[in-house]
C-alpha cells in the first residue's frame, strides 16, 4: 500500500515498562525471526513513519541533545522502532516507571510508527525496492 500523506496517528507515546518489554522481546527473539516459518509475515519493516510532534516533545526535554532508537518487538513478533531522548553524555532520558501512557500522555518514549509495508511512501530511499 502506498501512502502519499502522513497519517495523523503515525507515532504515539508508550510507557517505560512497555518499552522495556518490547526491547527485551526483540533481544530474545531477534535470531528467531530469521527462521523459515517467519518469512513473508512482514516482521521486518522497510521503514517506519512518525509524526513530528512526538519528536519535538522529546527534543524539547531538558538536557536532550539527540535521539536514540531501540529495536523492540510486538507480541506478534513484528520489529518496531522505539525512540527516546539522549543527553550529551550519552544517557537515555527516561520517565519514572510509574508514568503510564495511553497514547495521549507524553512519556518521552515514542513507538507505534506506521510501518512499510503497509504504509509505504510513493517516493523514498527504498521506493525502487518496494
Amino acid at each position: 500500500m502506498s501512502i502519499s500523506t502522513l497519517p495523523p496517528d503515525a507515532g504515539s507515546f508508550i510507557s517505560l515498562d512497555e518499552a522495556k518489554i518490547m526491547i527485551a522481546r526483540y533481544r530474545a527473539e531477534k535470531e528467531n525471526v530469521l527462521a523459515l516459518d517467519c518469512k513473508g509475515k512482514d516482521i521486518l519493516s522497510i521503514c517506519e513513519t512518525f509524526n513530528r510532534a512526538e519528536f519535538d516533545y522529546i527534543l524539547a526535554q531538558e538536557g536532550c541533545a539527540g535521539l536514540r532508537f531501540y529495536f523492540g518487538m510486538t507480541e506478534e513478533l513484528k520489529v518496531k522502532l522505539i525512540a527516546v531522548g539522549v543527553t550529551s553524555d550519552n544517557k537515555d532520558i527516561l520517565p519514572s516507571s510509574s508514568v503510564p501512557a495511553t497514547g495521549d500522555e507524553r512519556t518521552g518514549i515514542v513507538e507505534f510508527g506506521r510501518p512499510c509495508p503497509d504504509y509505504c511512501p510513493d517516493t523514498s530511499l527504498s521506493s525502487n525496492m518496494i
